[in-house]
């Protein structure tokens, strides 16, 4: 069970919209660092695990917003496909001085201006799902409506989650939502993919998964606590002639794993330009 730290100097009053996996990696988060004072949270479907009272209060629609309601920040976590019935319900808040913040892919600045009005402060971010456990990463933008103040807060809700660095070129953002938004799938898939071909190896395929997970896994934590490049890593790893050094001459050959990465993340970052509207 995670620990719930008490609200810091400058919690925030929060409006999450939305509390999926990418929302609720955020709130435990916010949780575990204090960073809410309180959360109002819009979600219609089964949310009863995400209550905390009374720092958390669950509504299943924005009409049951209560009318004195001034959150400092409304955080958009809902699927890019809902935006255009969901946002608009929200733009009464633009008036109260708080900030939007949209994790969303493909959605951008220009979107809210239209949905929320040209005055609305808007911060766009791309955060991912090891949010959930202090290690994620976003990369954010703002328009330029947003205050310091603003971008600080928006910066400290992130930082719970995680690392943050923001990005003065919005386009930039569809290429982070491509790399760092979907990797997190594409590390799992290289689990499922590693356990596979230990099995054809000739393992049990329990005793394959465990080796998959616990290989990425610790690798991922040695990259992270170390200061040395992931080409010096890898070469570690690497004997002339020996078996490693078999494996990746089928991994980086001119067809190997890099052509095949690169088009996927091209893939990633053109759908997260195709959601834009």
């Amino acid at each position: 069970m995670s620990i719930q730290q008490a609200p810091t100097a400058d919690a925030a009053e929060i409006l999450l919209v939305g509390c999926g996996k990418m929302g609720g990696a955020l709130l435990q988060g916010w949780r575990e660092r204090g960073a809410a004072r309180h959360v109002t949270i819009v979600e219609p479907g089964p949310a009863a695990a995400l209550a905390d009272p009374p720092r958390v209060t669950l509504l299943a629609d924005a009409s049951q917003c209560p009318p004195d309601l001034r959150p400092d920040v409304v955080v958009f976590a809902v699927k890019p496909q809902m935006m255009n019935d969901v946002v608009p319900q929200y733009r009464r808040f633009a008036a109260t001085g708080c900030v939007f913040l949209s994790i969303a892919a493909g959605k951008t600045l220009s979107y809210f201006a239209r949905l929320l009005g040209a005055d609305a402060a808007v911060v766009r971010a791309m955060p991912n799902t090891p949010a959930a456990i202090g290690r994620g990463i976003s990369v954010a933008c703002a328009s330029a409506a947003v205050g310091a103040g603003q971008r600080a807060l928006c910066d400290r809700l992130l930082a719970a989650a995680g690392e943050v660095d923001w990005v003065a070129d919005e386009a930039m953002i569809d290429a982070v939502t491509a790399v760092s938004g979907s990797g997190p799938a594409y590390v799992f898939l290289l689990i499922e993919c590693l356990a596979a071909a230990a099995v054809e190896a000739g393992l049990p395929q329990d005793l394959a998964m465990r080796l998959a997970r616990a290989t990425v896994a610790g690798s991922g934590e040695l990259a992270w606590r170390s200061d040395a490049p992931a080409a010096v890593l890898r070469e570690n790893v690497t004997s002339p002639g020996g078996t490693t050094r078999a494996a990746l001459d089928v991994l980086m050959a001119s067809d190997g794993l890099q052509p095949l990465l690169t088009k996927a993340v091209l893939a990633a970052a053109r759908r997260s330009r195709e959601l834009a509207e």
